[in-house]
């Protein structure tokens, strides 16, 4: 099928898709694929039972058969106001393996590649379907490949894994299996250790180009290399870099307005929200360069541990509702969750976490003690009265509403201080990530894998 995509008045694309899809899910994969855009899109078709008006498109039966012109657009939830081109760089590594419903894998797209060397792959994949013929790549060719490829790796992450290199190389074969090398077992395992050196020369570009996603990780002399920043839980847009024309001194003036604002007895929160979005590069790359201590922040962000914008910080990082997806997530899981649990013994992550949990003392002065991480519940006999979450040993949310959303927001406070998850908690908190929210989920530990399918398993 043609589609003629309209993005903006000056990007308007021609876009051929051979096979349409029966989910109107998998349509919108293929078309953010296609365009290279990440998040949740809006597309629109022109119905012509309104004049061609625009309508969203819901079914795949609204489309006309042979072409349409579509208008396609990512729904934001909050602009943190950055011109950088160099923000596609924070994409996160699952968006190469990882489909709509966070369980299937969708393909590489290969990017296209000078002309003249279309041209040689297109008569060597002829040869190749015709008798078998491997094709020769001369030096040259192979560097234009690898070049675009590299190109469209560090899009989607800067430090790709092994698996993601294996993912890339054999997508280079199967859409052009003249590339084929007759030594190896799978025909690509060269191309694999290729990509893994340009990459490698791809980043060092980068780096002197100033971006900081990967400047961060510049190599300093000393007895031991430090430890690699780079985003860990699927996050977008992990290290911003300053919008052009910004410098750090604008940055700092918004944040130390924004502080005598939150001193005021009547704050005004519209505007609170506004310098939060404008001053998140800043944010970050203290966050992520410093790797500051709990407090320290919250001396110099003292919003940021306000509700809203725990909740407002998350959908900068990751483009995602905190509360929605993993409510949503609890939901449809929940039933699951209860039948398991009463089928077994108990959960061994979730049981450790529930007596942790109820591990607490009378003294208000020592029952956060040594708490890294945590949610504490206090009791009156058999009521929980508050619940709170705890960051390096203080309380940093009081008095919430119950264990959920502390919980939620704890997840929240996770993404936006960068802190890791606790070890002894690891797979807990994969759960809450990667299942009930659905964020990275298509790389999953063996163990937390198990579990969903467990968990989507239908039982009779």
């Amino acid at each position: 099928m043609l589609l003629r995509i309209i993005l903006s008045e000056d990007d308007i694309r021609r876009v051929t898709i051979d096979n349409l899809p029966e989910n109107i899910d998998d349509f919108y994969s293929i078309v953010k694929t296609k365009l290279g855009m990440e998040g949740d899109l809006v597309i629109q078709y022109q119905d012509p039972d309104f004049d061609n008006d625009l309508c969203n498109l819901s079914c795949m039966s609204d489309l006309p058969k042979d072409k349409a012109t579509l208008k396609v657009h990512t729904k934001v939830y909050q602009s943190y106001n950055t011109d950088s081109t160099l923000d596609t760089a924070s994409l996160s590594s699952s968006s190469l393996e990882e489909g709509p419903s966070g369980t299937q894998t969708q393909p590489f797209i290969i990017p296209a590649f000078s002309f003249d060397v279309e041209l040689k792959l297109k008569q060597g994949n002829e040869a190749y379907h015709r008798d078998g013929t491997l094709l020769d790549v001369s030096k040259n060719m192979k560097s234009d490949i690898l070049d675009k490829l590299a190109e469209a790796i560090y899009a989607h992450n800067p430090y790709p894994t092994r698996e993601e290199y294996d993912h890339v190389a054999q997508a280079l074969i199967n859409k052009h299996p003249c590339l084929k090398e007759p030594g190896s077992a799978n025909g690509w395992y060269c191309w694999k250790f290729s990509l893994k050196f340009k990459m490698g020369n791809f980043r060092q570009k980068m780096r002197v180009a100033g971006c900081s996603e990967v400047r961060v990780n510049v190599r300093t002399p000393g007895p031991s290399p430090k430890r690699l920043k780079r985003a860990k839980k699927s996050e977008v847009n992990f290290l911003p870099d300053f919008p052009e024309g910004k410098a750090h001194s604008d940055f700092e003036m918004e944040r130390s307005a924004m502080v005598m604002e939150m001193k005021k007895r009547k704050v005004d929160w519209k505007q609170i929200g506004e310098m939060m979005g404008n001053t998140f590069p800043l944010r970050r790359k203290e966050i992520v360069e410093d790797e500051p201590l709990v407090a320290q922040v919250k001396e110099r962000w003292p919003a940021l541990f306000r509700e809203q914008q725990i909740e407002a910080e998350f959908a900068r990082l990751t483009s995602v509702d905190l509360k929605s997806s993993f409510f949503t997530g609890l939901d449809q899981y929940l039933l699951r969750f209860l039948e398991l649990y009463k089928a077994k013994s108990g959960i061994v992550g979730l049981t450790r976490l529930m007596r942790c949990l109820d591990d607490v003392t009378d003294d208000d002065d020592t029952f956060t003690q040594g708490m890294k991480v945590g949610v504490v519940m206090v009791k009156d006999g058999e009521d929980i009265i508050a619940t709170s979450v705890v960051l390096e040993e203080s309380v940093i949310l009081p008095d919430l509403k119950d264990f959920p959303h502390a919980i939620s927001l704890l997840m929240g406070l996770l993404f936006a201080l960068n802190i890791d998850h606790p070890k002894e908690l690891r797979y807990t908190f994969e759960v809450f990530q990667k299942v009930l929210m659905n964020i990275g989920g298509g790389q999953c530990s063996s163990l937390v894998h198990g579990l969903r399918n467990k968990l989507l398993r239908k039982t009779f």
